[in-house]
């Protein structure tokens, strides 16, 4: 895996639960996330030193399959929006070569047949909306652009006012005009349907959101590792041998080995 090519490193560094429907994460230095690798001086001020030593930790093997991760969450739900803020996005960022996330924007929600709406959702009409919105970017773009415009707007203030930026800001060649016709026509419908049969055919059944399964099974203790430390569980579940080196921190060196072991991260 390459440095360079790891995307928004910044988002490993922890988003305050308080946070979450208050604002907007801010950039943390001026220089995009694609850059904040290359150099020793960059990470630094953009306090991802340890982040970047960390990438290099993560030695895929391309003859195991991937950890397959399912989450089955509802827009509006805070504690779906920490999971996504706070667990799966970062660790994916950092173990995309080795996990594969599928996205189900639903949770518990129920269909029913009404003149004026087809679901009746936890927090009420806009998490419906929300929902439909997410299921059809995961439609309308591929999984990594969405799971990114996805996480965009889970880790906003409003998380149906981000959609559009989000959207633009990741996919620029996605209309929203694009999306807004799939939310209002039959083909968003279709979508939550079948998010909705997933959903429901879930066994054991679903209690709570977010719900998450682990190459298409659930459990509780897998869970609970999921919510405390998903990138641990990841590679514990990875069935290879040496795929996540422990990762490396600067207290564990002392100043002559850490200034050689950048240099050789952050070589040209």
């Amino acid at each position: 895996m390459e440095l360079l090519g790891v995307l928004a490193v910044v988002l490993v560094v922890s988003v305050d639960r308080t946070a979450l429907g208050i604002s907007h994460p801010k950039p943390s230095c001026r220089y995009p996330p694609s850059q904040w690798c290359r150099s020793l001086e960059i990470a630094i001020e953009c306090k991802v030193q340890k982040q970047c030593m960390e990438l290099n930790a993560i030695k895929p093997n391309e003859t195991v399959p991937p950890v397959s991760i399912t989450l089955y969450y509802e827009t509006l739900c805070p504690d779906c929006r920490i999971f996504i803020s706070e667990q799966l996005f970062p660790t994916w960022l950092m173990l995309k070569d080795i996990m594969s996330v599928t996205l189900v924007p639903y949770g518990n929600a129920q269909e029913v047949q009404s003149p004026t709406s087809s679901f009746i959702c936890q927090h009420g009409e806009p998490e419906c909306k929300g929902n439909m919105i997410q299921a059809c970017i995961l439609h309308l773009t591929t999984n990594s652009l969405a799971f990114q415009i996805i996480y965009c707007m889970e880790s906003s203030a409003d998380v149906l006012s981000a959609a559009q930026p989000c959207l633009h800001l990741y996919a620029p060649s996605v209309s929203w005009s694009s999306v807004n016709s799939c939310v209002s026509g039959d083909l968003g419908f279709r979508l939550m349907h079948g998010n909705a049969v997933m959903t429901r055919a879930l066994n054991p059944p679903h209690t709570h959101v977010p719900w998450v399964t682990f190459n298409g099974e659930y459990t509780e203790e897998n869970e609970e590792k999921a919510m405390s430390s998903l990138f641990h569980l990841v590679c514990e579940l990875y069935q290879a041998s040496c795929c996540c080196n422990p990762p490396l921190s600067f207290e564990f060196f002392n100043s002559s080995q850490t200034s050689c072991l950048i240099l050789f991260l952050f070589r040209e």
